[in-house]
Parts: C-alpha cells; sequence; structure tokens
C-alpha cells in the first residue's frame, strides 16, 4: 500500500502473456477470434448512457481481409455531438462532487475486467479491427490499458496528498484540485486501443466529464473499451462516445463556451489545425482550455561504430516493423557507420526474408496489414518515388498488394542524401530509411540527427562506448522525448517510460505518469486563519 493519508493498492504491470503454441491463452484467444469472425456486430454509439443509433450504417472490415465483414457502426452528426455535450455537462455535478475513492474504484474494476473477463474480446478486436498480432495485441490492448487504469489511480491519489508543509501557527493552509470547469475532448487514433483508452479515462478520473471520438479505424475495438467501462459503473453521461465526421466534430465543440480541453493524439497536421482553431475561439470560451496531444514521429535509430551488430540489427527490425511500423515511436531512420554497414545489411535481409506475412489469425505471421487503403496509397507512393529516385534506392522490401488485405512487404530505403524524404518526412508504415556514415563523422552525424527532422518523440543510440553514449545523450537531448540506449525505440511501459514527445511530436505531458492528469484538474489554494487580525496597524508603525 501506499504509504500517508491515501489508501490504495500499489500498482504493478500487468504480465505479459507469450501466447505459444499449446498454452492456454492462445487456446483462448483463437476461439475469441473465431466467435469474433463468426457474427456481425451493430455499433451503436453512447450518449447520456443510451445507444444511439442512426440510418447511416458505415461497415467494419480486417484491414488484412477487406471482404469481410465484422459488422457496422452507426455514423453521427454534428446534432449528436451536441447531445453528447449536453449529457456531459448534465452529468458533471453529481460526478465532480463523487468522492475520490468511489472514482478510483470504478476504474480499478475496469482494470480488472481488461485483464481477465474482456481480455481476450478486447485483444481479438484489436487484432481484427486494426490487424494487429496476437503479442501485439496483448501488451497493447489488454495489458497498457490495465496499467494505464491501474496506474492512473495511483497518481490520481498522489496528487490529492500533495499538502503545503504545516509550518504556521494558526493557519490551515491547504489544495484543492478541482476538475476543470466544463468538458473535455478526447479524440483518439488507431494504433493503440491502449491509448483509446486511456485519453477519455485519465480525464474522468480526475472528476471531469468527456466526449470521446475514436479513430474510424479503431471503432470496432473502441466499442468494447466501452462496454468495460459501462460495466465498471461509469456513470451515464461522464464519458460519451460518439462517430462523426472530425469537421463536424471541431465544429460544433471549438466554438462551445464550455469546452475545458482536448486530449489528443494523432497527426501533427489535425493537432496543429485544432491548435489554430482554439486560438482563433479563445474570446467564446469560459476558461482557456488545456491542450494536450502526442502527435508524429520521425523515430531514430543511431549506431556507434562500437555497436554490438546483433544488438543493432534486432533494434532495427523490431523497432521498424513491428506492427507495421503504425507506431508513434517506430524507427523509420537510422544511421548506420560504413564499418558497419555491410554486416548488418545482411543480417537485416536475413531476417526480414523469414518475415510471414498476413492475417492475424495465423499467430505464425509476425507482418500484418496497414491499417486501410489510405494509408496503403500513401506509403506504396513513397516506396514507389524512392524506386525512381537517383537520390535512393530499395534494396529490401518494397513490394505491395492490396488485392485481398493492405499488406506491404517491409521495406528498407537506403538514402543517398542524408536529407531524402524518407528520412525526414513520416510514413507510418513498414518503411526504414538508412543513411550510412563515415565513422569518424560520428559527431557530424550527431548534429544531423538533431537537425534533420521536425519531430521530436523517440530515438535510440546502439553503442558499446560509454563516451559515445554519454555524448549523444546530450546532444540529442531534445530530438527525442523518449530515448534509449541499446534498445529499440519503441515499447514504451507505464509506470516505467512515461511517453511523449516535444517540437512537432506533441506536447510532452507524458501519458502514463502524474504529469498528465495534473493538466486535467485545476487547484484551487484555501488559507483559513483561526486567530485573526483584529488591527490594521502593524507593529512597525510605533
Amino acid at each position: 500500500m501506499l504509504k500517508g493519508f491515501f489508501n490504495v493498492p500499489v500498482p504493478v504491470n500487468e504480465p505479459v502473456n507469450t501466447y505459444a503454441p499449446g498454452t492456454k491463452e492462445r487456446t483462448l484467444l483463437e476461439a475469441a477470434i473465431a466467435e469474433a469472425r463468426a457474427r456481425e456486430v451493430d455499433v451503436p454509439m453512447y450518449i447520456g448512457g443510451k445507444e444511439v443509433r442512426t440510418d447511416d450504417k458505415v461497415v467494419l472490415t480486417p484491414p488484412h481481409d477487406h471482404r469481410h465483414v465484422l459488422g457496422y457502426y452507426h455514423k453521427g452528426s454534428r446534432n449528436h455531438v451536441e447531445a453528447a455535450i449536453h449529457a456531459a455537462l448534465a452529468a458533471k455535478e453529481n460526478w465532480e462532487n463523487l468522492s475520490w475513492e468511489q472514482r478510483a474504484a470504478i476504474f480499478l474494476k475496469a482494470a480488472e475486467l481488461v485483464s481477465t473477463k474482456y481480455r481476450y474480446r478486447i485483444n481479438a478486436a484489436t487484432m481484427l479491427g486494426q490487424s494487429k498480432n496476437a503479442y501485439q495485441a496483448e501488451i497493447d490492448s489488454a495489458c497498457e490499458l490495465a496499467d494505464f487504469l491501474r496506474f492512473n489511480v495511483a497518481y490520481m491519489t498522489e496528487i490529492y496528498s500533495q499538502q503545503p508543509p504545516v509550518n504556521a501557527k494558526g493557519v490551515w493552509n491547504r489544495v484543492e484540485q478541482r476538475p476543470l470547469e466544463g468538458f473535455v475532448f478526447a479524440l483518439t487514433p488507431f494504433n493503440f486501443t491502449a491509448i483509446a483508452g486511456n485519453l477519455p479515462s485519465c480525464v474522468a478520473m480526475m472528476g471531469n466529464v468527456v466526449v470521446w471520438k475514436p479513430s474510424n479505424a479503431q471503432i470496432y475495438s473502441a466499442h468494447v473499451v466501452m462496454e468495460v467501462f459501462r460495466e465498471a459503473g461509469v456513470p451515464d453521461g461522464v464519458i460519451n462516445l460518439v462517430y462523426v465526421s472530425g469537421t463536424e466534430a471541431g465544429d460544433v465543440i471549438f466554438k462551445h463556451p464550455d469546452f475545458a480541453g482536448i486530449h489528443f493524439t494523432g497527426s501533427t497536421g489535425v493537432f496543429q489545425d485544432i491548435w489554430k482553431a482554439i486560438g482563433e475561439n479563445i474570446h467564446l470560451y469560459k476558461t482557456y482550455p488545456r491542450i494536450v496531444g502526442e502527435t508524429g514521429g520521425k523515430d531514430f535509430i543511431l549506431a556507434h561504430p562500437s555497436a554490438d551488430i546483433a544488438v543493432l540489427n534486432t533494434a532495427l527490425v523490431r523497432g521498424a516493423f513491428e506492427y507495421q511500423g503504425q507506431k508513434c515511436s517506430a524507427a523509420s531512420r537510422a544511421y548506420i557507420p560504413a564499418s558497419l554497414w555491410e554486416d548488418l545489411r545482411g543480417r537485416m535481409e536475413k531476417d526480414i526474408a523469414s518475415f510471414k506475412i498476413g492475417g492475424t489469425e495465423d499467430f505464425s505471421n509476425f507482418i500484418n496489414a496497414v491499417i486501410d487503403e489510405k494509408a496503403f496509397d500513401k506509403i506504396t507512393s513513397y516506396i514507389d518515388r524512392a524506386k525512381a529516385s537517383a537520390d535512393a534506392e530499395v534494396i529490401i522490401g518494397g513490394t505491395y498488394d492490396k488485392s485481398q488485405g493492405y499488406f506491404i512487404h517491409p521495406t528498407v530505403i537506403l538514402a543517398k542524401k542524408a536529407d531524402y524524404e524518407t528520412m525526414q518526412e513520416e510514413l507510418f508504415g513498414p518503411v526504414l530509411t538508412i543513411f550510412v556514415y563515415a565513422d569518424e563523422d560520428w559527431k557530424a552525424t550527431l548534429e544531423l540527427v538533431d537537425k534533420t527532422s521536425a519531430y521530436a518523440l523517440t530515438g535510440a543510440v546502439i553503442s558499446r562506448c560509454r563516451y559515445a553514449i554519454e555524448e549523444a545523450t546530450y546532444a540529442l537531448r531534445n530530438a527525442a522525448g523518449n530515448f534509449y540506449i541499446n534498445d529499440k525505440c519503441t515499447g514504451a511501459v507505464v509506470g516505467q517510460q512515461p511517453f511523449g514527445g516535444a517540437r512537432a511530436s506533441g506536447t510532452n505531458d507524458k501519458a502514463g505518469s502524474m504529469i498528465n492528469l495534473l493538466r486535467w484538474v485545476s487547484p484551487r489554494t484555501i488559507k483559513e486563519t483561526f486567530q485573526a487580525e483584529t488591527d490594521y496597524r502593524y507593529p512597525f508603525l510605533g
């Protein structure tokens, strides 16, 4: 238990199942997948606790098998956004006045549901709806979501327990952490079910009410997350789930006087547009809204000539290609010393050639599909330009096919110029671009890594030289909010590596830490005097 005034369970990270052949969890997950594929679901919006359906139904299909129908969701309009705001504000007074212990209990129960009763169902939904393999889905939708919920409860209690020191006679000073005045908009991405669950829940945990709009490509698993919240006891109207276009949502939300903040994960361009819209409407709001966002990345792995070649190779093939490179943290540019290049190239070619590619239902597939046709077309356009460019060469992969699913073979581009477009721009797919530098240019390469991209989310240095590690850690201090030494640049764990970056990568408010939760409260200091003065005259007046 935590010591002090508050008495809550000390969180520990949820153990990750392996899903190795013959394990019980593999059998249970395969059954959950088969059950999900065998039926078509009807996915409503949730507004004020009511299931809302419309005449505009949109099909849900697996990215790796786009001819198979998983079900349909009910698309909403601006009227549904307005209704969700109304429902949130109607629920606000009761929710914010509920004692913190009751809110904590709700989300601790949600964590238990995710890690037990709903574990295989939410993993299956993530595998089918987002084309994520069993191990990646387990880490994400079961373990990380449970971790967010449990650790955030602990962070919440720490925040409430922070009080001024008692050192003034006759006076009692205290701090009250209030929910924000209004409602919060949670806008969540397709690539992590855990992020989609965390963005609205951590805000609600602090006593706020939420309008939640998930990515259309994540609605299938968002529906399961919402069922967890409802079963855990989140009251009607506290978290409202709507499926509307971003334009319609923004046009209503960013012009509403009770808009109090946005919790966002998505693209840099969208976040910048949101920031601009908030600025243009700032005169409409009762308070200055909290703007919290984690956006894109052009994440790097930098190898020093002393790097362990096996460590480097694994960091690259895992960091670049797990979940098809569709992680904000995925390695998408690498800087390799010339002395290691030929050996590394051979190892990468061998490993990538061994990858099996296909649907998530076959657990032997390491690589699955990218999320949708729009992403497929964008990523393959970069590959095609690299094939035609004099400044780059596609040395591994480069093939793709969308006839059955949106499959892109893991691709490695060798850039002949350090500023080639795929060294700078975020692709969000299974494409790694490598620049080979002369060993003696280590210091210049540090500067190159820092200045090449506008992003600053994750990065890694691979080296056996402690002087080089220290040099890189300092030189790249602004280039990555999450920095890794002798590891891949993905895989941040809640409670261990709070996640977020700066520059074009976001506000660096660190999901999975107390820092993030502090953005969703507004402190009030209270001073109570027990022996008040009764004469205005100070002693110095004589």
